[in-house]
């Protein structure tokens, strides 16, 4: 681009030129995603999805209660309403060995590396039965937006939306720090990316988030209700596992 026309594009710019928190979508404004743009590889060091790949967490509230999070990144692939392609990612969270919610998680990243939240299949079960589905949203159904789950080079003082379904889904994400430190159960990880996220939807929330390059989300304190989610381990299942995983119904064992 001839250097007046770069000025020229920069002064249109209100934030600056050269901001990469420029692109990353906020509130409820409306993003138009090209799926040309977005591959269901995730390679992002902050967030890879490597099909096969299973972290486990142990889940502990302020009294003292802990659950089990299993999540894993499987090799199924679902068209969302938007038009994008997104990796399924299965997320189970157990109580005493019964299922208490279960969600299939959608994601894609673009050219650049960013990791895109593009909506979630989700239900909360009591006494083996379904009792809401709260929370499920779809990018492109209802005016639901597609959000960032991970920006392709963090930076301090990043803001962006994870997710946006009124009402249902608007989580927000903002880069509080880079370089901490954390020790949980699966080890001790320097460098981390820390995270806040925090909704509109409840005000009291805040939940501070620690990712390792090459592993992902290894710690996550809720500063509000006093919990953390600690990452137990990283392990491979087999193809035949994984796809189970992204085929198995909500509540499903597989």
């Amino acid at each position: 681009m001839p250097r007046l026309a770069l000025v020229l594009a920069c002064l249109l710019v209100a934030t600056g030129c050269g901001s990469r928190s420029d692109a990353l979508p906020r509130s409820g404004e409306r993003v138009d995603l090209d799926p040309a743009e977005f591959t269901t590889e995730i390679t992002n060091p902050w967030f890879p999805l490597e099909p096969g790949t299973r972290w486990t967490y142990r889940e502990t509230t302020e009294d003292g209660e802990t659950a089990d999070v299993v999540v894993t990144a499987t090799p199924v692939t679902r068209e969302i309403a938007n038009g994008v392609t997104a990796r399924v990612v299965r997320d189970t969270v157990t109580l005493d060995g019964e299922v208490v919610e279960d969600t299939f998680d959608w994601y894609a990243q673009d050219e650049d590396g960013t990791v895109w939240y593009l909506g979630e299949d989700t239900a909360e079960f009591e006494d083996g039965e379904i009792a809401t589905r709260e929370g499920s949203f779809e990018a492109g159904v209802d005016k639901a937006q597609a959000g960032v789950i991970m920006p392709a080079s963090p930076e301090v003082g990043m803001t962006y939306r994870q997710e946006y379904a009124q009402g249902e889904a608007e989580d927000n994400g903002e880069v509080l720090a880079l370089g901490r430190h954390a020790r949980v159960p699966a080890g001790e990880y320097d460098g981390l990316v820390k995270t806040a996220d925090t909704t509109p939807l409840e005000p009291d929330v805040l939940e501070h988030k620690y990712y390792a390059r090459g592993v992902g989300l290894v710690l996550t304190i809720d500063k509000g209700a006093g919990g953390r989610e600690e990452l137990i381990s990283v392990t491979h299942v087999s193809p035949a596992q994984a796809r189970r995983a992204g085929e198995a119904r909500l509540g499903e064992t597989y």
